[in-house]
This record gives structure tokens, C-alpha cells and sequence, in this order.
């Protein structure tokens, strides 16, 4: 049972941590829109647009 608490709580503990560590990568990109647009991940070119060989026609 012990086992069971201790990986619930390091599970949620690395889900929370994800998430703060996203909202901080996004908060420092809008601080600095120098540096380009976010990328989140999953997204782009190669992700879902069905593109190949690193070409992607962007619909503007």
C-alpha cells in the first residue's frame, strides 16, 4: 500500500511539474517575442500537416 502512495504521488508530482514548467516556457516566450513564435510540441511541420521530406505548405 505504501508502494501505491509513494507512485501516485510521483506521478502526479511529475504531471504537476510538466505543467508549470509549459506555463513558464509560454510565459518567457511572451516576454521575448524577439526570439519567435512557440512551438509546442506535437505541432508543425512533420507533426500533423501530412508533409514530407521536411517541405509543408501553411495555409495563410
Amino acid at each position: 500500500m505504501f508502494n501505491l502512495l509513494i507512485t501516485i504521488t510521483i506521478i502526479f508530482s511529475l504531471l504537476l511539474a510538466w505543467i508549470l514548467i509549459q506555463q513558464a516556457a509560454r510565459k518567457y516566450a511572451a516576454n521575448h517575442p524577439e526570439l519567435g513564435p512557440v512551438k509546442e510540441e506535437g505541432l508543425g511541420c512533420g507533426k500533423t500537416c501530412g508533409c514530407k521530406k521536411g517541405s509543408c505548405d501553411q495555409k495563410n
